[in-house]
């Protein structure tokens, strides 16, 4: 009985060292997010399901501020120092690989959604029973523009030879399979034929693509062009964030979740949404979200960094900020915002009210227009509210203060003080009546106006 081999190790070389001029922008190319994570961490995100044994990202101009976001994930760096191409910009890598026998997956930080089930073809061609040396990644776009093509043997998958399209003749141009850049080779090999290229070119590049003709019988598979959609400008930007949209949506509708306008719906890239959640049209997820099952998201509401338990509303025109906390059958209604605040069970603010740094009691009921006063304008204080209270319309809760359990507060009133379980608080100016004063008052301001 034969033992299959166990597979070689993988590295991962990141391609993320250009200067990303038509960004326009002080922020690096691949630190621009997409779903609210920089483009270059989706990618490592989805190498780092291969288990790599090495992940090498290779940096330029701006190289601080990558290496600061990288080295959490314990991805190393090397420095291009001049930009000589892609070719000499893997050889940056090679110091980090040494010694390193197995296989090298090659990827590109503007290049942000290539999944891990792409990159796992890739090796696992590499792999196949013909042993090609060199795995490419092609696709076929609507337009193939400026692209490199990847010029086959018909009827299979064999790579001739790779060609820069301002190098191309016109019937190398007229091949509709372009190149990614995206590569997958043997380590053993892969910086010795990096060694041996030349920049006897157009751009004096010295060019990843010319690997393939130094070592013969390269390989290609295809991809959807969305997936190798790479992004040099605000536009290009735009389009991923779209395009990866769209794929995300299709997902909360497979796993049970109701988006009433899909193409409204804006996600995180980790926003989590349990089964039979609805969520009306025109609302946003930023990062940190998590929805349990039969939540009822309304309209144009936004949550970030909020947890929402099982049977709960959100909205319409909600704001849930981090460290909100809703916990099952609780409500949040319009124009309300929670920040760092935890309502209990069926707790309810349904309108018009800011609710910050507090703890919402079980079935408590928060009036229109109630706000916890969490801030002095030095330090920030807690309010408790216990379960089953009642804050009436158009109070101010100053904290840090406690509302009792069963307590009810009277419309208007402005707390500065513990109340006790069951009390009634009332906290507002007395009213004063003076009959005839405004008739008195609106006589005398027309005998001004008119100058009598």
């Amino acid at each position: 009985m034969s033992i299959a081999a166990a597979a070689p190790p993988v590295a991962v070389i990141v391609l993320a060292a250009g200067k990303g001029t038509r960004m326009k922008s002080d922020l690096h190319k691949v630190l621009h997010p997409i779903a609210g994570r920089p483009m270059l961490l989706h990618l490592l995100a989805s190498a780092a399901t291969l288990a790599p044994a090495k992940t090498v990202v290779v940096v330029g101009a701006g190289r601080e501020q990558v290496e600061a976001a990288v080295a959490p994930l314990g991805a190393e760096t090397a420095h291009q120092a001049e930009q000589l191409g892609t070719g000499h910009a893997v050889i940056q890598a090679e110091e980090s690989l040494t010694g390193f026998a197995g296989d090298v997956l090659i990827l590109y930080g503007d290049v942000p959604l290539v999944s891990a089930a792409t990159m796992q073809a890739m090796l696992e061609r590499l792999h196949a029973a013909d042993a090609p040396p060199v795995v490419v990644l092609g696709f076929r776009p609507a337009d193939p523009g400026a692209y490199g093509r990847v010029i086959v043997t018909p009827g299979t998958d064999r790579v001739e030879r790779i060609v820069e399209f301002k190098d191309a003749s016109p019937a190398e141009r007229a091949e509709t399979l372009c190149n990614s850049g995206l590569m997958a080779a043997r380590g053993r090999d892969l910086f010795a034929l990096l060694k041996r290229l030349g920049n006897d070119n157009a751009a004096g590049e010295y060019y990843l693509t010319d690997v393939v003709a130094l070592a013969g019988g390269a390989a290609a598979i295809e991809v959807d062009a969305a997936e190798v959609a790479g992004v040099n400008s605000r536009a290009e930007l735009a389009g991923v964030e779209a395009s990866w949209q769209q794929v995300r949506r299709a997902q909360a509708m497979a796993d049970g979740a109701s988006l009433v306008a899909p193409e409204t719906v804006w996600f995180s890239h980790d926003t989590v949404l349990g089964r039979d959640v609805i969520v009306e049209p025109n609302v946003v997820f930023g990062p940190g979200v998590t929805v349990a099952d039969g939540v009822t998201i309304h309209a144009f509401s936004h949550l970030e960094g909020a947890t929402v338990a099982t049977g709960a509303e959100v909205g319409p025109y909600a704001r849930l900020r981090p460290g909100a906390v809703l916990e099952a059958k609780a409500k949040v209604g319009n124009f309300v915002e929670v920040k760092k605040a935890r309502l209990g069970a069926g707790a309810k603010a349904n309108h018009l009210s800011y609710i910050g740094d507090a703890d919402v009691g079980a079935r408590a009921n928060i009036g229109a227009g109630t706000i916890t006063c969490n801030y002095d304008g030095f330090f920030k204080y807690r309010t408790v509210i216990g379960q089953g209270a009642f804050v009436g319309s158009n109070s101010a809760l100053v904290a840090p203060v406690t509302i009792g359990a069963g307590a009810i507060v009277g419309a208007g009133s402005v707390v500065v003080r513990e109340v006790a379980d069951d009390s009634l608080a009332l906290a507002r100016g007395r009213q004063e009546e003076r009959p005839g004063w405004a008739a008195r008052f609106r006589a005398a301001m027309k005998a001004k106006k008119d100058g009598k």
